[in-house]
Order: structure tokens, then sequence, then C-alpha cells
């Protein structure tokens, strides 16, 4: 990228500067290809923080199928953490993963799960898996709590033979032709999978990120204690695709043992490192094996950090140093934390970020782990908190003693406890997908930009007052 005048002789964050347009011959948001090239395989430059309250396996599937990256934390317990790998593997990618329930659990158990938002269901099975019918998401608004599920199916059972569909068009136009938002997609009697027209459209935009198998791709951290080279045979045995080494601060000794050793077990697997700030702690990492750098100290929405010890650096800069020493090294940087609106994501993608990873943004989405709350005025909300934070401490290190735990307490920093809440245009995650990808997508083509790496060359990006920042905002109401 070139910087519009002078080049600041300050750090920046994503508020300080903005996209200058420049001549362009990308006459369409589709002529763009957002794959990170990063060697992931991912074909949007878009990764789910590994943070318990963001990427669970739900997450991480729907993510996957749209193209991005869900990094499962490394707090998970070591049989769950396995088990969600599995389950990913074998989620359908053509088809949404349908959320199953019981006949006999109620409304209320189902809102806990999923908002009666257009789009959205519910597939009810019995124990044996028979497919017993479909509960549109919107009928839940109108039904009692204490409903049972069972009792909220009538008439034929309505479903989408799996061989009737041989792409995203045809399964539209299936859905319109019987006048369905929603419908399960069954084969040899077995639902397979679920289908809404917006997922249906969205499956002639995006391409899924699979692995070699042709199954969804994702990735999971590991810390830089303990069992480590166990961690990480484990994981690697269990299907992951990329392994994330992930510290709150990457440039320490502790990090380069874990990385050297990790990266001498020749897994034939990405590696991302870090948390770091800086070109010297790129250097540092890449020469014991990182492939890509976790950059981002203390940007992060649920991160105490700067306002606890002083450490860190503004985001844009951050990235902007750390991408270009990567790049001299033929290595790739994850822009971690910062991002609140579209237009931060296209700016850490041209400060140099391969791709961005996105934490409490999707916190707030039907697929982010947790069950869905209600506050005094009716809104939904699901609970998010920093992993540093008292929360995540009380978590990680439960099987200690409760002297040992108590110690490790006091120097708990974060955020506990945030109600992070559910947009009801876009509950989903695909639905922030839709909205981050068409911003980026836009923003190449105002740089002239079809790839990535096109971009990283061709934005030309200014710096600007605070003033001119707000300027930007659209007004919610008139003036």
């Amino acid at each position: 990228m070139r910087f519009y005048g002078e080049a600041p002789h300050h750090d920046l964050t994503y508020s300080d500067v903005f996209l200058v347009p420049s001549r362009s011959g990308v006459t369409s948001r589709l002529d763009v290809d957002l794959a990170p090239g990063d060697g992931t395989g991912a074909t949007i430059p878009i990764v789910a923080a590994n943070m318990n309250s963001v990427t669970g396996p739900r997450l991480a599937a729907a993510l996957a199928r749209r193209g991005g990256i869900g990094v499962l934390p490394q707090d998970m317990h070591p049989d769950e953490l396995d088990a969600a790998i599995r389950w990913v593997k074998e989620q359908p990618t053509a088809f949404d993963s349908p959320l199953v329930l019981s006949p006999d659990d109620t409304a209320a158990d189902a809102l806990l799960r999923i908002p009666p938002a257009p789009g959205h269901g519910i597939v009810l099975e019995d124990a044996g898996g028979e497919y017993l019918g479909t509960v549109p998401a919107p009928r839940l608004a109108h039904v009692p709590p204490d409903a049972r599920l069972g009792d909220l199916v009538h008439g034929d059972l309505t479903a989408l033979e799996a061989a009737q569909i041989p792409d995203g068009r045809a399964a539209f136009e299936l859905l319109e032709a019987s006048g369905l938002d929603f419908a399960p997609v069954v084969s040899g009697g077995r639902v397979v999978g679920t289908l809404s027209k917006t997922s249906a459209l969205r499956s002639t935009i995006y391409r899924p990120a699979v692995d070699d198998q042709g199954r969804l791709r994702l990735a999971a951290a590991i810390g830089i204690n303990g069992d480590v080279v166990g961690k990480a045979r484990a994981l690697k045995e269990a299907g992951v695709d990329v392994l994330v080494l992930d510290t709150a601060h990457g440039d320490q000794d502790g990090m380069r043992r874990a990385l050297s050793a990790v990266a001498g077990l020749d897994l034939g697997l990405p590696l991302a490192a870090g948390n770091i700030v800086t070109a010297a702690a790129v250097q540092d990492l890449v020469a014991e094996g990182a492939d890509i750098l976790k950059v981002g100290v203390g940007p992060g929405a649920m991160c105490t950090t700067r306002m606890m010890t002083a450490v860190g650096r503004p985001q844009f800069s951050a990235v902007l140093e750390t991408a270009e020493a990567a790049r001299e090294l033929g290595k790739h940087v994850w822009a971690d934390g910062g991002v609140r609106y579209p237009r931060d994501v296209a700016l850490a993608l041209a400060a140099g970020a391969a791709s961005v990873m996105i934490g409490s943004w999707f916190a707030g989405t039907i697929e982010a782990p947790g069950t869905l709350h209600t506050d005094e005025s009716g809104r939904l909300y699901k609970e998010s908190w920093g992993m540093a934070s008292t929360k995540a401490v009380k978590e990680r290190f439960e099987r200690l003693s409760a002297y040992e735990r108590a110690r490790k307490e006091l120097f708990a920093e974060g955020i506990s406890s945030s109600k992070i809440y559910l947009d009801p245009l876009r509950p989903s995650v695909e639905d922030l997908l839709d909205m981050i990808t068409t911003g980026v997508r836009s923003s190449f083509t105002y740089a002239g930009a079809r790839t990535v790496a096109e971009f990283h060359e061709r934005a030309l990006v200014g710096v600007q007052s605070a003033a001119g920042y707000e300027e930007g905002k659209p007004l919610p109401v008139s003036w």
C-alpha cells in the first residue's frame, strides 16, 4: 500500500485512516477473489477468534462453509475438542448444519438456541434419528413457552431430496416453487442438512474452505505450556487443518521453545503463532517455524491490556509493519482484533494482512457458543468475555487446587461478562459475513484490485482527523 501524501511519524489505528479511490478496471464486486493465499485453504480472509464465547463447532462449520476459518480455543477439554473437530468434519458443505431437537423439547428450549427469525428452523428427530418434522423459527414467536415442539408439526413432512439439488440455484428455485423459506434436505430418509433461500443464494457466491477429502476446514489453538507436542499430535490426528500457538505475549522465549518443538514434528500443517506487534518478533518466530503471525496486543473489545499495563500498539501500524516483515520472509499475517465495521477489515487487508481475525463481533450470533438471553427490554444477547479475564481463568484452571486457582485469579485481566446483542437484521454469523465481504469487495473495486495480493499493492491510504472519521458515519435520524 501507499500513503496518500506524507507517511505519518506516529502509530495509527483503523479510525485514523481511510482508503482513497483509485483508477479501476474492476467493474463488479463479483470479479473480486478474496482468497487470502496464506496456506490455510480459506477462500475469504476471515478467521473467527479462539475465544470460548466466539468459536465453537457450529460457528466453525458455518464459517468454513462460506470460506473462512474458525479457531477452536485451547480451553476446551481434550475430549470435547476432539469431538468438536470430528463433528465439523462430518458436516455438509452444500447444505447448512441442521439444528436437531427432540419432539418433547419445548418452544422455550428452542428459543435458547435460535431466535424466531426468518430463514431458520428446527429439525425434529426421535432417539433413533428418524425425521419427524420441521418447525420454522418464526413460529416460535407465536406459541406458549411450554408448547411441545412435536405438537407444532402438522400435515405432510416437508423436505427436499438431496439428489434433486444439483446446485444453489436449483435449491433456490425449488424453495421458491414450494413457497418455502426453510426446509430440511434428506437423503435415504435421513436429514443431511437444511436450506433456506438465502443460504441457497450464498452457495452460488461463496466457495467453502475444504480439505483434500472435501471436508470443512478448521483450526485449533494450543498454549505454550504443558505437553505442547502431545496436544499438537492429538489435534493433527483429530483432523485439524491449522495449528495456532497462542499466548498474550508472543514475543517471549516460551513461545519460541514451543513453536520450535511443534515445527520439529513436521505435521504438514500451517503454524500460526502470536500475538506480536513488531517486525523483530516476526523474524524471531518465523525462524522457529511460524508460517502465519497473529498480530495485535490490546485492540480487542474484551481486552483491558492497554489500560492495565500500557502495553500494546495501535493496530493499523502494527499490521503494516509486521505484514511487510512477513512478506519479505514469504510468510503471512493475521490481523487480530480492533475491527468494528467492514471498513476496518478492508483497512487491515490494505495494511498487508492475509486475513482478519474477528472475536466479539461474532459472539452475538446464533452460531456462537452459549444460549440466548433476553434483557429487560426484550432484546436478545449472548454473553462474551475476555480470554484473560477472571471468568476465563476460572474455566482454564478449574482442575487446580482452590488455592492455586485463587492465586491465578488475582492477576486476571479483561472483561468477565459483556452482553453482545444479536442484530435483529443480521442474527447469523453468515449475515455478518455477507455485510463484511460486501464492503470488502467494494473496497477492492475502488482500489482497482481483483485479489488480496493486488489490494496489498494498490491500496491508497490517507490519514484523517477524528472529525473526518465522524463525517463518514451515516446519520441514524434527520438533522
